[in-house]
C-alpha cells in the first residue's frame, strides 16, 4: 500500500470536488489561522507526507466538515482479524 499516494489522492479530489486550486486553499487556510503557501501545499501534496493535523486543516478550509472516504486496500481483512488481539498481544 503507498500510503503517501492515498493520502494525496483524498485530498486532491476533494480540491477537485470544489474546483478549488492550491492557491484558493492556502488564502482559505490563512482564514483559519494556518500559514501556508500555496508553493508549501504543493510540496505537501507532492510528497504526500503530511500530517493528519494538516489534513484535517485542508477539509476545515475547504468547507468538508463531514469527511467520508475509502481507502484502497489490496488485500481482505475480516473484522475478526481487525478486533482480536494477536497471540503475541493477548494478556
Amino acid at each position: 500500500m503507498d500510503w503517501e499516494n492515498e493520502a494525496r489522492r483524498i485530498v486532491k479530489a476533494e480540491l477537485a470536488r470544489r474546483g478549488m486550486t492550491y492557491e484558493r486553499l492556502a488564502k482559505r487556510l490563512k482564514t483559519i489561522g494556518i500559514n501556508e503557501t500555496e508553493r508549501s501545499i504543493a510540496n505537501k501534496m507532492s510528497r504526500g507526507t503530511f500530517s493528519f493535523i494538516f489534513f484535517l486543516q485542508c477539509m476545515k478550509a475547504i468547507g468538508n466538515n463531514d469527511v467520508a472516504f475509502n481507502i484502497a486496500v489490496n488485500r481482505t481483512v475480516s473484522s475478526e482479524s481487525v478486533l482480536e488481539p494477536r497471540d503475541s498481544e493477548k494478556n
